[in-house]
């Protein structure tokens, strides 16, 4: 079973930064490809970025820019650097993983963005 911890949401003033992190209980290079999306009360899951196992990377068109997803395969753990946040970018993130079409996921860690 994996298991993803995501940390690192919290409150943030509008044009702030935060970096979300996702620790995984395994070898993240086991996985094909990791992510983060996010979700409001009542909407449907909305992909922000996610790293293929070759490094690659793709974003949501309206966070390209001040986003930033990496990771550190020592740590098992997968970031999220946002910047220069906005009140539309408060939502529940979502950590995710998938592996020969599992897709497993985290519990979600709260942004807030004052304005």
């Amino acid at each position: 079973q994996v298991q993803l911890v995501e940390s690192g949401g919290g409150l943030v003033q509008a044009g702030g930064s935060l970096r979300l992190s996702c620790v995984a209980s395994r070898y993240i290079f086991s996985f094909n490809g990791m992510g983060w999306y996010r979700q409001a009360p009542g909407n449907q899951r909305e992909l922000v970025a996610t790293i293929a196992r070759d490094g690659g990377t793709n974003y949501a068109d309206s966070v390209k820019g001040r986003f930033a997803i990496s990771r550190d395969i020592a740590k098992n753990t997968v970031y999220l650097q946002m910047n220069s946040l906005k009140s539309v970018d408060a939502d529940v993130y979502l950590c995710t993983a998938v592996r020969w079409g599992d897709a497993y996921w985290g519990q979600g860690t709260q942004v807030t963005v004052s304005s």
